[in-house]
Protein backbone atom coordinates (compact mmCIF):
# COMPACT_ATOMS: atom_id res chain seq x y z
CA UNK A 1 0.00 0.00 0.00
CA UNK A 2 2.54 2.56 0.97
CA UNK A 3 4.00 2.17 -2.36
CA UNK A 4 1.38 3.42 -4.37
CA UNK A 5 0.64 6.38 -1.82
CA UNK A 6 3.37 8.47 -3.39
CA UNK A 7 2.76 8.33 -7.12
CA UNK A 8 -1.05 8.34 -6.52
CA UNK A 9 -0.77 11.66 -4.63
CA UNK A 10 1.37 13.32 -7.64
CA UNK A 11 -0.80 11.65 -10.05
CA UNK A 12 -3.15 14.26 -8.63
CA UNK A 13 -0.62 16.95 -8.78
CA UNK A 14 -0.13 16.88 -12.75
CA UNK A 15 -2.15 19.99 -13.82
CA UNK A 16 0.09 22.08 -11.92
CA UNK A 17 3.16 20.55 -14.42
CA UNK A 18 0.63 21.24 -17.00
CA UNK A 19 1.00 25.04 -16.00
CA UNK A 20 4.87 24.62 -16.37
CA UNK A 21 4.55 22.62 -19.91
CA UNK A 22 4.22 25.63 -22.03
CA UNK A 23 7.80 26.64 -20.94
CA UNK A 24 9.25 23.23 -20.69
CA UNK A 25 7.59 22.17 -24.20
CA UNK A 26 6.95 25.16 -26.11
CA UNK A 27 6.87 23.32 -29.18
CA UNK A 28 5.60 25.37 -32.37
CA UNK A 29 4.02 28.16 -29.61
CA UNK A 30 7.47 29.47 -29.24
CA UNK A 31 6.69 31.00 -25.98
CA UNK A 32 6.38 34.71 -28.38
CA UNK A 33 7.33 37.50 -26.03
CA UNK A 34 4.93 39.16 -28.06
CA UNK A 35 1.85 37.37 -26.22
CA UNK A 36 2.91 38.58 -22.85
CA UNK A 37 3.56 41.92 -24.20
CA UNK A 38 0.21 42.04 -25.43
CA UNK A 39 -1.00 41.44 -22.39
CA UNK A 40 0.52 44.02 -20.40
CA UNK A 41 0.18 46.84 -22.90
CA UNK A 42 -3.61 46.26 -23.08
CA UNK A 43 -5.54 43.63 -20.66
CA UNK A 44 -2.95 42.85 -17.38
CA UNK A 45 -3.12 45.56 -15.89
CA UNK A 46 -6.88 46.31 -15.54
CA UNK A 47 -7.03 42.71 -14.86
CA UNK A 48 -4.63 43.45 -11.83
CA UNK A 49 -6.93 46.14 -10.70
CA UNK A 50 -10.05 45.11 -11.08
CA UNK A 51 -9.01 41.66 -9.21
CA UNK A 52 -7.34 43.72 -6.55
CA UNK A 53 -10.45 46.29 -6.05
CA UNK A 54 -12.49 43.16 -5.66
CA UNK A 55 -10.62 41.27 -3.55
CA UNK A 56 -10.55 44.57 -1.44
CA UNK A 57 -13.68 45.20 -1.43
CA UNK A 58 -15.41 41.69 -0.52
CA UNK A 59 -12.59 41.24 2.26
CA UNK A 60 -14.02 44.79 3.66
CA UNK A 61 -17.64 43.55 3.24
CA UNK A 62 -17.25 40.04 4.66
CA UNK A 63 -15.28 41.31 7.65
CA UNK A 64 -18.11 43.96 8.75
CA UNK A 65 -20.80 41.47 7.88
CA UNK A 66 -18.76 38.27 9.40
CA UNK A 67 -17.34 39.82 12.42
CA UNK A 68 -20.53 42.01 13.65
CA UNK A 69 -22.80 39.32 13.31
CA UNK A 70 -20.18 37.10 14.89
CA UNK A 71 -19.88 39.59 18.13
CA UNK A 72 -23.31 39.58 18.16
CA UNK A 73 -24.85 36.30 18.10
CA UNK A 74 -21.87 35.21 20.27
CA UNK A 75 -21.92 38.02 23.17
CA UNK A 76 -25.56 39.22 23.30
CA UNK A 77 -29.19 37.64 24.05
CA UNK A 78 -32.13 39.39 21.74
CA UNK A 79 -35.25 38.68 20.64
CA UNK A 80 -34.86 36.00 17.45
CA UNK A 81 -31.31 35.06 18.32
CA UNK A 82 -32.00 31.32 18.41
CA UNK A 83 -33.05 31.41 14.74
CA UNK A 84 -30.21 33.81 13.19
CA UNK A 85 -27.28 32.20 15.09
CA UNK A 86 -27.93 28.99 12.60
CA UNK A 87 -29.77 31.12 10.29
CA UNK A 88 -26.94 33.39 9.33
CA UNK A 89 -25.39 30.59 7.37
CA UNK A 90 -27.79 30.07 4.91
CA UNK A 91 -26.36 32.11 2.22
CA UNK A 92 -23.63 29.46 1.81
CA UNK A 93 -25.99 27.26 -0.06
CA UNK A 94 -26.46 29.66 -2.79
CA UNK A 95 -23.41 29.93 -5.47
CA UNK A 96 -21.94 33.06 -6.32
CA UNK A 97 -22.91 32.79 -9.51
CA UNK A 98 -26.96 32.09 -8.87
CA UNK A 99 -26.54 35.32 -6.32
CA UNK A 100 -25.22 37.38 -8.81
CA UNK A 101 -28.19 36.53 -11.40
CA UNK A 102 -30.66 37.25 -8.89
CA UNK A 103 -28.87 40.09 -7.09
CA UNK A 104 -29.01 41.99 -10.58
CA UNK A 105 -32.66 40.94 -11.66
CA UNK A 106 -33.50 42.19 -8.28
CA UNK A 107 -31.83 45.94 -8.63
CA UNK A 108 -32.04 46.31 -12.22
CA UNK A 109 -34.32 49.12 -14.00
CA UNK A 110 -37.39 46.64 -14.58
CA UNK A 111 -37.21 44.55 -11.39
CA UNK A 112 -38.95 44.79 -8.29
CA UNK A 113 -37.33 47.06 -6.19
CA UNK A 114 -36.76 50.12 -8.68
CA UNK A 115 -40.16 49.51 -9.90
CA UNK A 116 -41.83 49.83 -7.09
CA UNK A 117 -39.77 52.81 -5.74
CA UNK A 118 -40.51 54.92 -9.24
CA UNK A 119 -44.50 54.17 -8.32
CA UNK A 120 -43.87 55.35 -4.85
CA UNK A 121 -41.91 58.30 -5.86
CA UNK A 122 -43.60 59.02 -9.06
CA UNK A 123 -40.48 59.10 -11.03
CA UNK A 124 -39.75 57.82 -14.18
CA UNK A 125 -35.93 56.83 -13.60
CA UNK A 126 -34.01 56.73 -10.65
CA UNK A 127 -30.95 58.72 -11.77
CA UNK A 128 -29.53 57.92 -8.26
CA UNK A 129 -30.04 54.30 -8.40
CA UNK A 130 -26.58 52.71 -8.91
CA UNK A 131 -25.96 50.49 -11.31
CA UNK A 132 -26.20 46.30 -9.97
CA UNK A 133 -23.87 44.89 -13.11
CA UNK A 134 -20.82 46.92 -11.97
CA UNK A 135 -17.99 46.29 -9.34
CA UNK A 136 -19.50 47.62 -6.75
CA UNK A 137 -22.41 45.38 -7.45
CA UNK A 138 -20.10 42.19 -7.39
CA UNK A 139 -18.77 43.46 -4.04
CA UNK A 140 -22.00 43.84 -2.77
CA UNK A 141 -23.36 40.14 -4.02
CA UNK A 142 -19.88 38.74 -2.94
CA UNK A 143 -19.77 40.31 0.39
CA UNK A 144 -23.29 38.88 1.25
CA UNK A 145 -22.89 35.35 -0.49
CA UNK A 146 -19.46 34.70 1.33
CA UNK A 147 -19.55 36.44 4.46
CA UNK A 148 -20.55 33.12 6.36
CA UNK A 149 -17.02 31.53 6.31
CA UNK A 150 -16.08 34.85 8.76
CA UNK A 151 -19.28 34.20 10.63
CA UNK A 152 -18.67 30.62 11.68
CA UNK A 153 -15.04 31.13 12.54
CA UNK A 154 -15.51 33.58 14.18
CA UNK A 155 -18.36 32.90 16.25
CA UNK A 156 -16.06 30.14 17.66
CA UNK A 157 -13.66 32.20 18.71
CA UNK A 158 -15.42 34.92 20.20
CA UNK A 159 -17.18 31.80 21.96
CA UNK A 160 -13.84 30.60 23.05
CA UNK A 161 -12.45 33.99 24.33
CA UNK A 162 -13.65 34.04 27.79
CA UNK A 163 -16.59 36.49 29.05
CA UNK A 164 -13.70 38.17 31.73
CA UNK A 165 -12.24 39.93 28.81
CA UNK A 166 -14.96 42.39 28.92
CA UNK A 167 -15.02 42.18 32.45
CA UNK A 168 -11.17 42.73 32.81
CA UNK A 169 -11.86 45.62 30.27
CA UNK A 170 -14.15 47.02 32.43
CA UNK A 171 -12.74 47.53 35.44
CA UNK A 172 -10.15 49.44 33.17
CA UNK A 173 -12.54 51.98 32.57
CA UNK A 174 -13.29 50.46 29.01
CA UNK A 175 -16.47 50.45 27.06
CA UNK A 176 -17.86 47.16 25.83
CA UNK A 177 -17.18 48.96 22.23
CA UNK A 178 -13.71 49.86 23.57
CA UNK A 179 -13.03 46.29 25.03
CA UNK A 180 -14.34 44.83 21.83
CA UNK A 181 -11.80 46.54 20.02
CA UNK A 182 -8.80 46.53 21.94
CA UNK A 183 -8.83 42.95 23.54
CA UNK A 184 -11.58 40.75 22.13
CA UNK A 185 -10.78 41.45 18.54
CA UNK A 186 -7.27 41.17 18.37
CA UNK A 187 -7.36 37.85 19.95
CA UNK A 188 -9.93 36.32 17.38
CA UNK A 189 -7.10 37.84 14.64
CA UNK A 190 -6.23 34.42 13.26
CA UNK A 191 -9.76 33.04 12.87
CA UNK A 192 -10.57 36.37 11.14
CA UNK A 193 -7.84 35.91 8.69
CA UNK A 194 -8.71 32.54 8.07
CA UNK A 195 -12.18 33.28 7.40
CA UNK A 196 -11.48 36.15 4.99
CA UNK A 197 -8.57 33.75 3.25
CA UNK A 198 -11.71 31.33 2.61
CA UNK A 199 -13.88 33.98 0.93
CA UNK A 200 -11.29 35.70 -0.99
CA UNK A 201 -10.02 32.84 -2.48
CA UNK A 202 -13.82 31.98 -3.34
CA UNK A 203 -13.96 35.39 -5.27
CA UNK A 204 -10.89 34.79 -7.53
CA UNK A 205 -11.80 31.23 -8.09
CA UNK A 206 -15.20 32.40 -9.65
CA UNK A 207 -16.17 33.50 -13.25
CA UNK A 208 -20.08 33.16 -13.45
CA UNK A 209 -20.62 35.61 -11.21
CA UNK A 210 -17.36 38.25 -12.36
CA UNK A 211 -18.39 37.72 -16.10
CA UNK A 212 -21.82 38.30 -15.71
CA UNK A 213 -21.36 41.45 -13.90
CA UNK A 214 -19.12 42.13 -16.95
CA UNK A 215 -15.98 42.61 -14.07
CA UNK A 216 -12.46 41.54 -16.48
CA UNK A 217 -10.86 39.53 -13.88
CA UNK A 218 -8.20 36.85 -14.31
CA UNK A 219 -10.76 34.32 -14.27
CA UNK A 220 -12.48 36.10 -17.39
CA UNK A 221 -9.24 36.47 -19.35
CA UNK A 222 -8.56 32.97 -19.36
CA UNK A 223 -11.84 31.86 -20.50
CA UNK A 224 -11.46 34.66 -23.53
CA UNK A 225 -7.84 33.48 -24.27
CA UNK A 226 -8.55 30.50 -24.64
CA UNK A 227 -12.22 29.79 -25.77
CA UNK A 228 -12.00 33.17 -27.92
CA UNK A 229 -8.30 33.34 -29.08
CA UNK A 230 -6.90 29.82 -28.88
CA UNK A 231 -3.63 31.21 -27.14
CA UNK A 232 -2.35 28.20 -25.13
CA UNK A 233 0.43 30.68 -23.73
CA UNK A 234 -1.63 33.50 -22.99
CA UNK A 235 -4.37 31.13 -20.82
CA UNK A 236 -1.03 30.08 -18.82
CA UNK A 237 0.45 33.16 -17.95
CA UNK A 238 -3.12 34.87 -16.82
CA UNK A 239 -3.75 31.26 -15.00
CA UNK A 240 -0.36 31.44 -13.27
CA UNK A 241 -1.09 34.87 -12.83
CA UNK A 242 -4.40 33.67 -10.62
CA UNK A 243 -2.75 31.69 -9.02
CA UNK A 244 -0.26 33.96 -7.64
CA UNK A 245 -3.01 35.78 -6.11
CA UNK A 246 -4.48 32.80 -4.34
CA UNK A 247 -1.32 32.02 -3.12
CA UNK A 248 -0.12 35.32 -2.17
CA UNK A 249 -3.66 35.24 0.29
CA UNK A 250 -2.13 32.13 1.06
CA UNK A 251 0.93 33.15 2.53
CA UNK A 252 -0.27 35.97 4.20
CA UNK A 253 -3.28 33.90 6.22
CA UNK A 254 -0.23 31.12 7.36
CA UNK A 255 1.86 33.81 8.54
CA UNK A 256 0.02 36.07 10.01
CA UNK A 257 -0.88 32.93 11.87
CA UNK A 258 2.39 31.24 12.48
CA UNK A 259 3.52 35.14 14.26
CA UNK A 260 0.56 34.82 16.83
CA UNK A 261 0.77 32.48 19.87
CA UNK A 262 -2.70 33.17 21.82
CA UNK A 263 -4.06 30.43 24.51
CA UNK A 264 -6.85 30.84 26.77
CA UNK A 265 -6.42 28.94 30.34
CA UNK A 266 -10.03 27.88 30.41
CA UNK A 267 -13.03 28.26 28.34
CA UNK A 268 -15.21 30.33 30.80
CA UNK A 269 -18.47 31.29 30.57
CA UNK A 270 -19.50 33.29 27.10
CA UNK A 271 -20.32 36.41 27.15
CA UNK A 272 -24.28 37.14 26.83
CA UNK A 273 -25.41 39.73 27.97
CA UNK A 274 -29.60 40.44 27.46
CA UNK A 275 -30.34 43.33 24.97
CA UNK A 276 -33.43 45.57 25.70
CA UNK A 277 -34.89 48.41 23.88
CA UNK A 278 -33.30 50.28 21.11
CA UNK A 279 -29.78 47.80 21.42
CA UNK A 280 -32.22 44.70 20.97
CA UNK A 281 -33.66 46.83 17.78
CA UNK A 282 -30.62 47.38 16.23
CA UNK A 283 -29.07 43.90 17.14
CA UNK A 284 -31.94 41.99 15.66
CA UNK A 285 -32.45 45.10 12.80
CA UNK A 286 -28.05 44.37 11.79
CA UNK A 287 -28.31 40.27 11.75
CA UNK A 288 -32.07 40.84 9.67
CA UNK A 289 -31.06 42.81 7.14
CA UNK A 290 -27.79 40.46 6.71
CA UNK A 291 -30.30 37.44 6.52
CA UNK A 292 -32.40 39.36 4.20
CA UNK A 293 -29.89 40.92 1.47
CA UNK A 294 -28.00 37.43 1.69
CA UNK A 295 -30.73 34.68 1.98
CA UNK A 296 -34.47 35.80 1.91
CA UNK A 297 -34.56 38.24 -1.01
CA UNK A 298 -32.62 35.81 -3.32
CA UNK A 299 -35.00 32.65 -2.64
CA UNK A 300 -37.91 35.25 -3.01
CA UNK A 301 -36.24 36.55 -6.27
CA UNK A 302 -35.85 32.62 -7.14
CA UNK A 303 -39.38 32.32 -6.97
CA UNK A 304 -40.81 35.16 -8.49
CA UNK A 305 -39.01 33.92 -11.70
CA UNK A 306 -40.11 30.22 -11.13
CA UNK A 307 -43.66 31.58 -10.67
CA UNK A 308 -43.01 33.69 -13.75
CA UNK A 309 -42.15 30.45 -15.91
CA UNK A 310 -45.06 28.77 -14.88
CA UNK A 311 -45.50 25.15 -14.67
CA UNK A 312 -43.29 24.47 -17.92
CA UNK A 313 -40.14 22.93 -17.74
CA UNK A 314 -37.54 23.32 -20.12
CA UNK A 315 -37.14 19.21 -22.18
CA UNK A 316 -33.60 19.86 -21.22
CA UNK A 317 -33.58 20.21 -17.73
CA UNK A 318 -33.91 16.60 -17.37
CA UNK A 319 -30.79 15.95 -19.04
CA UNK A 320 -29.10 18.25 -16.62
CA UNK A 321 -30.01 17.01 -13.72
CA UNK A 322 -29.33 13.36 -14.70
CA UNK A 323 -25.74 14.68 -16.19
CA UNK A 324 -25.13 16.82 -12.42
CA UNK A 325 -25.85 14.02 -10.33
CA UNK A 326 -24.22 11.25 -11.98
CA UNK A 327 -21.05 12.93 -11.95
CA UNK A 328 -21.34 13.93 -8.48
CA UNK A 329 -21.86 10.79 -7.29
CA UNK A 330 -19.27 9.19 -9.52
CA UNK A 331 -16.74 11.82 -8.33
CA UNK A 332 -18.06 11.24 -4.39
CA UNK A 333 -17.94 7.37 -4.10
CA UNK A 334 -14.23 7.91 -5.67
CA UNK A 335 -12.85 10.51 -3.57
CA UNK A 336 -14.62 8.50 -0.64
CA UNK A 337 -12.97 5.58 -1.51
CA UNK A 338 -9.52 7.46 -1.64
CA UNK A 339 -9.90 9.58 1.25
CA UNK A 340 -10.36 6.28 3.04
CA UNK A 341 -6.93 5.20 1.53
CA UNK A 342 -5.08 8.12 2.19
CA UNK A 343 -6.33 8.85 5.89
CA UNK A 344 -5.46 5.05 6.52
CA UNK A 345 -1.54 5.07 4.85
CA UNK A 346 -0.76 8.05 7.12
CA UNK A 347 -2.46 6.50 10.28
CA UNK A 348 -0.11 3.60 9.48
CA UNK A 349 2.44 5.41 8.49
CA UNK A 350 3.36 9.09 10.09
CA UNK A 351 6.20 9.31 7.45
CA UNK A 352 3.45 9.58 4.48
CA UNK A 353 1.63 13.01 6.58
CA UNK A 354 3.22 15.40 3.50
CA UNK A 355 0.93 13.19 1.17
CA UNK A 356 -2.44 14.73 2.87
CA UNK A 357 -1.17 17.97 3.04
CA UNK A 358 0.22 18.19 -0.56
CA UNK A 359 -3.43 16.79 -1.35
CA UNK A 360 -5.39 19.71 0.47
CA UNK A 361 -3.54 22.32 -2.12
CA UNK A 362 -5.74 21.17 -4.82
CA UNK A 363 -8.74 23.05 -3.07
CA UNK A 364 -7.15 26.34 -3.16
CA UNK A 365 -6.62 25.85 -7.12
CA UNK A 366 -9.34 27.98 -8.66
CA UNK A 367 -11.35 26.01 -10.77
CA UNK A 368 -10.49 28.00 -13.96
CA UNK A 369 -6.34 27.28 -13.29
CA UNK A 370 -6.95 23.69 -12.42
CA UNK A 371 -8.63 23.19 -16.12
CA UNK A 372 -5.78 25.18 -18.05
CA UNK A 373 -3.23 22.84 -16.16
CA UNK A 374 -5.20 19.90 -17.10
CA UNK A 375 -5.57 21.21 -20.88
CA UNK A 376 -2.41 22.30 -21.17
CA UNK A 377 -1.09 19.01 -20.40
CA UNK A 378 -2.90 16.92 -22.52
CA UNK A 379 -2.18 19.05 -25.23
CA UNK A 380 1.57 18.31 -24.73
CA UNK A 381 0.41 14.73 -25.38
CA UNK A 382 -1.99 15.52 -27.91
CA UNK A 383 -4.29 13.38 -25.54
CA UNK A 384 -7.17 16.54 -25.39
CA UNK A 385 -9.43 13.90 -27.34
CA UNK A 386 -9.84 12.23 -24.08
CA UNK A 387 -11.87 14.99 -23.08
CA UNK A 388 -14.72 14.72 -25.94
CA UNK A 389 -14.53 11.24 -25.44
CA UNK A 390 -15.84 10.68 -21.72
CA UNK A 391 -16.21 12.03 -18.48
CA UNK A 392 -12.75 10.58 -17.01
CA UNK A 393 -10.79 14.29 -17.47
CA UNK A 394 -13.97 16.17 -15.67
CA UNK A 395 -14.03 13.73 -12.68
CA UNK A 396 -10.46 13.87 -12.35
CA UNK A 397 -10.61 17.62 -11.89
CA UNK A 398 -13.31 17.28 -9.58
CA UNK A 399 -11.33 14.68 -7.23
CA UNK A 400 -7.91 17.24 -7.49
CA UNK A 401 -10.67 20.45 -6.44
CA UNK A 402 -12.61 18.17 -3.99
CA UNK A 403 -10.41 15.45 -2.19
CA UNK A 404 -9.16 17.43 0.00
CA UNK A 405 -12.75 18.04 2.00
CA UNK A 406 -13.90 14.62 1.93
CA UNK A 407 -10.12 13.88 3.35
CA UNK A 408 -10.54 16.40 6.43
CA UNK A 409 -13.71 14.43 7.02
CA UNK A 410 -12.16 11.08 7.28
CA UNK A 411 -9.10 12.36 8.86
CA UNK A 412 -11.06 14.31 11.52
CA UNK A 413 -13.25 10.32 11.79
CA UNK A 414 -10.29 8.71 12.21
CA UNK A 415 -8.37 10.80 14.84
CA UNK A 416 -11.59 9.64 17.17
CA UNK A 417 -10.38 5.83 17.01
CA UNK A 418 -7.91 5.35 19.90
CA UNK A 419 -4.59 3.25 18.48
CA UNK A 420 -5.42 0.77 21.04
CA UNK A 421 -8.00 -0.58 19.18
CA UNK A 422 -6.03 -1.06 16.16
CA UNK A 423 -3.49 -2.68 18.66
CA UNK A 424 -6.47 -4.73 20.39
CA UNK A 425 -7.53 -6.13 16.65
CA UNK A 426 -3.76 -7.12 15.72
CA UNK A 427 -3.48 -9.18 19.06
CA UNK A 428 -6.59 -10.97 17.33
CA UNK A 429 -5.10 -11.34 14.28
CA UNK A 430 -6.80 -9.24 11.64
CA UNK A 431 -3.88 -7.77 8.98
CA UNK A 432 -4.10 -3.91 8.16
CA UNK A 433 -6.93 -3.88 5.72
CA UNK A 434 -9.19 -6.19 8.00
CA UNK A 435 -9.15 -3.61 10.90
CA UNK A 436 -9.89 -1.25 8.00
CA UNK A 437 -12.37 -3.52 6.86
CA UNK A 438 -14.21 -4.61 10.00
CA UNK A 439 -13.02 -2.12 12.68
CA UNK A 440 -12.16 1.54 10.90
CA UNK A 441 -15.06 1.31 8.23
CA UNK A 442 -18.11 0.48 10.61
CA UNK A 443 -17.23 3.63 13.38
CA UNK A 444 -16.23 6.12 10.14
CA UNK A 445 -20.00 5.67 8.58
CA UNK A 446 -21.14 9.15 9.43
CA UNK A 447 -17.91 11.20 8.71
CA UNK A 448 -17.97 8.83 5.35
CA UNK A 449 -21.77 10.29 4.89
CA UNK A 450 -20.81 13.42 5.49
CA UNK A 451 -17.57 13.71 2.81
CA UNK A 452 -19.35 12.41 0.46
CA UNK A 453 -21.99 15.19 0.86
CA UNK A 454 -19.44 17.48 1.03
CA UNK A 455 -17.67 16.52 -2.51
CA UNK A 456 -21.56 15.80 -3.77
CA UNK A 457 -22.85 19.05 -3.72
CA UNK A 458 -18.88 20.93 -4.60
CA UNK A 459 -19.37 19.52 -7.79
CA UNK A 460 -22.62 19.90 -8.36
CA UNK A 461 -22.43 23.25 -7.86
CA UNK A 462 -18.80 23.71 -9.76
CA UNK A 463 -18.33 25.66 -13.44
CA UNK A 464 -15.50 27.27 -14.39
CA UNK A 465 -13.34 23.48 -14.76
CA UNK A 466 -17.12 22.50 -16.04
CA UNK A 467 -16.80 24.81 -18.44
CA UNK A 468 -13.80 24.09 -20.13
CA UNK A 469 -13.36 19.98 -19.36
CA UNK A 470 -17.16 18.59 -19.94
CA UNK A 471 -17.20 16.70 -23.03
CA UNK A 472 -19.35 17.75 -26.14
CA UNK A 473 -23.03 17.98 -25.56
CA UNK A 474 -22.45 17.42 -22.08
CA UNK A 475 -24.78 19.81 -20.10
CA UNK A 476 -24.73 20.15 -16.13
CA UNK A 477 -27.14 22.16 -14.15
CA UNK A 478 -24.54 25.13 -13.36
CA UNK A 479 -23.28 25.13 -17.42
CA UNK A 480 -26.90 25.44 -18.03
CA UNK A 481 -27.62 28.46 -15.34
CA UNK A 482 -24.89 29.92 -16.73
CA UNK A 483 -25.61 29.92 -20.25
CA UNK A 484 -28.91 30.95 -19.84
CA UNK A 485 -27.74 33.90 -17.87
CA UNK A 486 -25.69 34.48 -20.45
CA UNK A 487 -28.67 35.09 -22.97
CA UNK A 488 -30.65 37.05 -20.48
CA UNK A 489 -33.27 34.35 -19.92
CA UNK A 490 -33.29 34.67 -16.65
CA UNK A 491 -37.03 33.06 -16.38
CA UNK A 492 -35.64 29.70 -17.20
CA UNK A 493 -32.62 29.70 -15.25
CA UNK A 494 -35.07 29.72 -12.06
CA UNK A 495 -35.56 25.79 -12.05
CA UNK A 496 -32.05 24.86 -12.17
CA UNK A 497 -30.79 27.67 -9.68
CA UNK A 498 -33.51 26.04 -7.57
CA UNK A 499 -32.38 22.66 -7.68
CA UNK A 500 -28.59 23.58 -7.34
CA UNK A 501 -29.66 26.13 -4.26
CA UNK A 502 -32.08 22.62 -2.99
CA UNK A 503 -28.76 20.56 -3.37
CA UNK A 504 -26.42 23.12 -1.83
CA UNK A 505 -28.87 23.46 1.81
CA UNK A 506 -28.54 19.70 2.61
CA UNK A 507 -24.75 20.12 4.04
CA UNK A 508 -25.73 24.27 5.26
CA UNK A 509 -28.75 22.52 7.15
CA UNK A 510 -26.79 19.80 8.80
CA UNK A 511 -24.25 22.39 10.13
CA UNK A 512 -27.04 24.47 11.25
CA UNK A 513 -28.18 21.93 13.24
CA UNK A 514 -25.16 21.38 14.89
CA UNK A 515 -24.83 24.95 15.70
CA UNK A 516 -28.24 25.16 16.88
CA UNK A 517 -27.33 22.06 19.12
CA UNK A 518 -24.10 23.51 20.89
Amino acid sequence: MNRIVAPLALLLFLPLFGLAAPFLFPGNDQLATGTLAHLWNFVLGGYIASTLVLILGVGVGVFVLGVGNAWIIASYDFPGKKIFEWALILPLAVPTYVMAYLFVDLLQFSGPIQSTLRVLLGMDSLWFFPDPRSLSGAIWSFSFCLFPYVYLITRTAFLERSGRLIEASETLGYSPLQGFVKLVLPMARPAIFAGMALALMEVLADFGAVSYFGVQTFATGIFKAWLSFGDRVAAVQLALGLLSFVLLIFFIEQSSRSKLRYASSSRGKPLAKTLKGNKAFFAFAFCGATLLCGFLLPAFALLQLLFKQGLTIDIRYLDWLSNSVSVSILTALISVALAIFFAYSVRMNARLSWVNRLLGFGYALPGAVLAIGILSFLEIFQLAWWMSASMLVLIYAYLVRFLSSSLQSVEAGLARITPSMDASAALLGLSKGQILKRVHIPLLKRSLLTAGLFVFVDVMKELPATLLLRPFNFDTLAVATYQLAADERLAELALPSLTIVLVGLFPVLLLSRVISKS
